[in-house]
């Protein structure tokens, strides 16, 4: 991303190889620009983005829908699954996927062709998160009932293929974060996930599940590595920010439904019993101290990272859904 601030105005420009996306507030210095790359490299310009790298960009007065609707009946073309039955849920209830269970896959290019798709997908759509990363460790020896499981979550998708992230135009420059935890859910390693979502106002910009890389040995812990690893992206969206000329009020907070967690990031007492967290003990409780950040609790219920670590009940995963802003299009004003 380029970025360029003349006479008080920004010109921003997003480069994919040789995709490039131009926006800003320079009227007059945007069609230069064009002029510029044309000649200089013969450009053809598309006009008004509707379509860029396989998202779709719908817009109304009310805000902007980024969905990939073409890229998933596209998936559902190729796999064979348009006739196929909706599912309501990206996983089947009581499905317990591991290394060891089902019969391996003679064309395991197949499995992992999909999931990479999958991978893809979670661009626009944070409520497959979850499920993608728990395919994704079963791809080196693929089974059936991985490939299943593939196979019902693009059911799901079927069922809603038009959702996608919503963006309101009435919208404040806040930042707010969900961190959370799942402790020691891989069967094969104990090791915890982290999950993390990161509002701009009522704007969903950044969410991810990610294994962690060591044995948390409590929930605490695990927890508080994803404290961390929020933290992170949190003071990364604050420097962007900074780019853009919008700096962030401060301190952010930074919702956890583990108090424990909590404790240790507020209280320096607690550092002497957790040395073994040493790194992340420091780094999360010197944002506190620098007034970059706060923390607060939420119950589990009203976790919003919640979907990104943990299989949750049908009602459960279509409200949290709808807090992330998935909408199926733009509201039309009254």
């Amino acid at each position: 991303m380029f970025t360029r601030l003349h006479n008080g105005l920004f010109t921003f420009v997003l480069v994919y190889v040789d995709d490039l996306l131009i926006t800003g507030d320079d009227d007059k210095g945007i069609p230069r620009l064009k002029q510029d790359l044309h000649t200089a490299f013969t450009i053809k310009d598309l006009g008004l983005a509707r379509y860029f790298l396989g998202v779709e960009i719908s817009r109304s007065s009310q805000g902007t829908l980024l969905n990939q609707r073409k890229y998933v009946l596209d998936i559902l073309t190729v796999v064979g699954l348009t006739g196929a039955k909706p599912a309501w849920f990206p996983l089947p209830k009581g499905l317990k996927l591991s290394t060891d269970v089902g019969t391996i896959l003679s064309q395991i290019d197949s499995c992992r062709r999909l999931v990479g798709r999958l991978l893809y997908l979670t661009l626009t759509r944070p409520d497959i998160s979850y499920v993608v990363q728990h395919l994704s460790q079963f791809l080196q020896q693929p089974r059936d009932t991985h490939f299943q499981a593939a196979l019902h979550v693009l059911r799901y998708l079927k069922h809603t293929p038009n959702q996608g992230l919503f963006y309101p135009t009435d919208n404040n420059l806040q930042i707010i974060a969900y961190s959370d935890a799942d402790w020691g859910t891989c069967r094969s390693s104990a090791r915890s996930l982290t999950g993390y979502c990161v509002f701009l106002g009522s704007s969903l910009v950044s969410w991810k599940t990610k294994k962690q890389k060591t044995v948390s040995k409590s929930s605490a812990e695990a927890e508080y590595r994803a404290m961390s690893a929020t933290i992170s992206e949190l003071e990364w969206i604050s420097h962007l920010l900074h780019d853009f000329g919008v700096p962030p009020k401060l301190p952010i907070t930074m919702h956890c439904d583990n108090k424990a967690a909590q404790h240790i990031a507020a209280n320096p007492v607690f550092h002497e019993r957790t040395k073994h967290l040493n790194i992340d003990c420091h780094y999360t409780r010197d944002k506190i101290l620098e007034g970059f950040l706060q923390t607060a609790h939420v119950p589990s219920k009203e976790q919003l990272a919640g979907i990104m670590t943990k299989r949750l009940s049908e009602f459960q995963h279509h409200y949290l859904c709808s807090r992330l802003g998935l909408l199926d299009s733009p509201p039309i004003p009254p």
